[in-house]
This record gives C-alpha cells, sequence and structure tokens, in this order.
C-alpha cells in the first residue's frame, strides 16, 4: 500500500502520508473500565466495549473530512492551538501556537499579540486546511473565544465543568443547575461533551465585551452557584482544596486562553470526541462524556444538536442586574 493518498478538497490538493500509522492503538484499557475499541457495533465501541484494531492516521483523515461541513463553523476565522501526537497518544505531545514556515501559504494565519512580541497562530477556514492538520497528526484543535476581526472581544463564553473523579452524574446534576441559573438570566446556552469527563456549557455573546469583563461574569457566576451548594460545587483553583466537588472552571474565558473545538478528537483511548449536545440528551442514561468516537460523531452532528441556541449572542449587562438581584 502507497506511503501518500491523494484527496481534493474543494480547490485544493491534500496529501495524506503514511496512512496507516496507528495513532490509538487497540486494546488498552483507559483506566476507567474500557478498552480501546474498534470492532463490533457503533453502541459497543460507543461504549468502549472489546479491543478492536485501534485507529490510524487514514481512520483520523477521514473522520474529519465527513465531519468538516459540521465543524468548519466552529473554526472559521478564530486562533487555533494544535495539539499533535506525531508518533500517535502513546507518544510526546506537542502543543503547536506559531504555525511553522512549511505549512502552505494558502492556510490562514492570524498574528495576534502577546507579552513581548505576537505569535502567528493558524486559522481554519476550509476543509483543506483541517485535512492538511490531520495529516500533521494533529488530534485536538483548540479554538480561542473570539475571532480575528474583534480579537479582544470573545463571541463566547464557556464553563468548564470539571468532576473530581470520572463520575458523569455529578456533571449532569452540575449542568442541570447552571443551566437553570443562565435561564433566570435569560442567557441561552448549549451544551457539549469534552470527550474525557466533563461537559462544557456555552454561552453566546455579542462580542461588545473584552475578556477581562467575560471572566468576570463567569466568575461571578460560578460564585453564585457554589456559594448555593457548597457540598457539590467548588470554584477552588487548586485541586487538594476540592475535595470531592465539581469544579466550575471559568479559566478559558481570559485573553489568549483556548476551549476544545466541537466536533475535536481527543487524545484518549479509544478516540472520543468532543461533541455538542442538545440539553434534552442529558437526560439520556446512554450519555457520558466519551459517549461518541470518530466511529459515530457524524451521527450525532447530522441531528443538529444546537439548532435551537440563537445565532446572535447577548449582551452581558441585564444578565449581570438579574445575578446581582438573586445574589442580594
Amino acid at each position: 500500500m502507497s506511503d501518500v493518498r491523494t484527496v481534493r478538497a474543494g480547490r485544493r490538493t491534500v496529501e495524506l502520508h503514511r496512512p496507516e500509522k496507528v495513532l490509538f492503538p487497540a486494546g488498552d484499557d483507559d483506566g476507567g473500565g474500557r478498552e480501546r475499541s474498534g470492532g463490533g457495533s457503533s453502541e459497543g465501541r460507543a461504549q468502549g466495549e472489546g479491543a478492536g484494531r485501534g485507529y490510524t492516521k487514514a481512520d483520523l483523515f477521514d473522520y474529519y473530512r465527513s465531519v468538516a461541513p459540521f465543524m468548519l463553523p466552529h473554526l472559521r476565522g478564530r486562533p487555533l492551538m494544535l495539539e499533535r501526537h506525531p508518533d500517535g497518544v502513546d507518544g510526546p505531545r506537542f502543543m503547536q501556537k506559531d504555525t511553522p514556515d512549511h505549512y502552505p501559504e494558502w492556510i490562514t494565519r492570524a498574528e495576534v499579540a502577546k507579552k513581548g512580541g505576537t505569535v502567528t497562530h493558524t486559522v481554519c477556514d476550509d476543509t483543506a486546511t483541517l485535512l492538511f492538520l490531520a495529516d500533521q497528526a494533529c488530534l485536538t484543535l483548540h479554538r480561542w473565544l473570539s475571532r480575528t476581526g474583534k480579537i479582544d472581544h470573545p463571541d463566547r463564553l464557556v464553563f468548564d465543568l470539571d468532576p473530581a473523579k470520572d463520575d458523569f452524574g455529578a456533571v449532569r446534576d452540575a449542568a442541570r443547575l447552571l443551566g437553570e441559573l443562565l435561564d433566570h438570566m435569560s442567557l441561552p446556552s448549549a451544551l457539549m461533551t469534552t470527550g474525557s469527563r466533563g461537559l462544557h456549557v456555552v454561552v453566546p455573546l455579542n462580542g461588545h465585551h473584552d475578556f477581562d469583563d467575560v471572566r468576570e461574569f463567569a466568575k461571578d457566576v460560578a460564585d453564585t452557584l457554589a456559594a448555593a451548594h457548597p457540598d457539590r460545587l467548588t470554584t477552588a483553583a487548586r485541586k487538594e482544596a476540592r475535595g470531592d466537588r465539581l469544579y466550575l472552571d471559568v479559566q478559558r474565558n481570559g485573553y489568549a486562553q483556548t476551549a476544545v473545538a466541537p466536533y475535536s478528537v481527543r487524545a484518549e483511548p479509544g478516540a472520543p470526541v468532543a461533541v455538542p449536545l442538545a440539553w434534552e440528551q442529558l437526560d439520556d442514561p446512554a450519555v457520558h462524556a466519551r459517549r461518541w468516537t470518530i466511529e459515530n460523531a457524524l451521527e450525532q452532528a447530522r441531528t443538529d444538536p444546537w439548532a435551537g441556541v440563537p445565532r446572535n449572542g447577548r449582551a452581558l449587562g441585564p444578565a449581570r442586574r438579574k445575578l446581582r438581584a438573586l445574589r442580594g
């Protein structure tokens, strides 16, 4: 079999090198009682039952090609941090911010300010770029919460629900409590599995607030919720201070911070995927943070789980006033 496969993506031609290189070895237990999967039914693979052939670079490439129409709207115009595993999930990990000089000239770049200089991030605006990154063994795309046109003003706010242990029941409960609070403040919200242990709750914003303002608001919301449920939730950044409580993490809302992009593959056994959910899916007992993999995430994408989320984000002023009234 050839070590190079050529694929047409729009006006571009993308090469896949070493397609049979294994990125996710088969059969290793992930520490939670599941094994890497690859064979059997979709349901069995999603639950991680039984060992299989593992997943190759070709599997990753084909997955991103199939999901591109659903993933690209969440990537376009956003600087990325790329999580690369050239030797697979058992090898070294590289967190790549700067775009290498050898990347094709047709890939969009965004030069953004950092302390003491600038960073030229990769921006994924089309399928060809997504496939090129897959060929670079980029497993996970972490996106900025702002776009290049208004880099200092995020249009997304993210709460990361991080359980103290692999307990998705606690994550479900926290998501419901947070969703109720956001509803009280008339803020729309969307759910996404992380592909690891927790959920992200995403709030679309109108892009009129800077990062400091957004992070301060997110912290106020998290503090309010944790104060109402101190035995179950915490905002303590230090792990030793959390105990068995779920951590309401708002640190991703700072400048130059990133959050995993919807439909990104995670560097975990079985190739789980971070997948958008409809709120009603939270009641499905089969749903957990690693429920979807590169085998079946496309099925979830086709259901358009965020169809009910308003396209236009909200201002934080009215919500902040409601939160202050609630806190007394």
